[in-house]
């Protein structure tokens, strides 16, 4: 059965942007739920090294850019390698011996928090200094849709690959 929350057919801008943001986020759990870390952190589609586990990690790390580093200025260090340059690519991909679905998870949870704090005093039209402009906070959830809906896309395929599983 699909929990994931459907966004309302007919609201205000906000709501329709947090509503779809959070379907993408459910839409990645569900893809996760029921397996292993085995298979969470097998790489299904070769020749790409991708996992549904480094796409979690990645997803924090791009929960942290944007919506703490970006949007408020948190000087934050990257999660899944604290040395990395984090004016750049989000990271996270990479799978270590130590990584854990449940600890990623945490962690992801705990970054799609901080993200719903620091969004819930800005207007959509709130902007935030990038790289030489500003950056609205319309714009950062149109972005985080994206960027969700695509990797939700992958982790389709490395699901069907783990088990057969469609769908959700």
């Amino acid at each position: 059965m699909d929990e994931r929350p459907m966004p309302p057919l007919d609201a205000d801008e906000r709501t329709t942007l947090e509503s779809w943001l959070d379907f993408y986020r459910a839409t990645l759990a569900a893809k996760c739920q029921g397996l292993d870390d085995d298979q969470l952190r097998a790489a299904t589609v070769p020749p790409s090294p991708l996992t549904l586990l480094g796409l979690v990690q990645h997803m924090a790390e791009v929960e942290r850019n944007w919506f703490r580093r970006v949007l408020v200025g948190e000087p934050v260090p990257a999660i899944h390698d604290p040395d990395a340059d984090t004016t750049g690519h989000d990271g996270g991909f990479e799978v270590s011996e130590h990584s854990s679905y449940a600890h990623a998870h945490t962690v992801w949870h705990e970054e799609t928090a901080h993200a719903r704090r620091n969004c819930a005093t800005r207007e959509l039209t709130d902007t935030s200094p990038f790289l030489d402009s500003q950056v609205s906070l319309r714009w950062i959830y149109t972005h985080m849709i994206a960027e969700y809906a695509r990797h939700c896309g992958h982790a389709d395929l490395l699901r069907e690959r783990i088990d057969g599983a469609t769908g959700v």
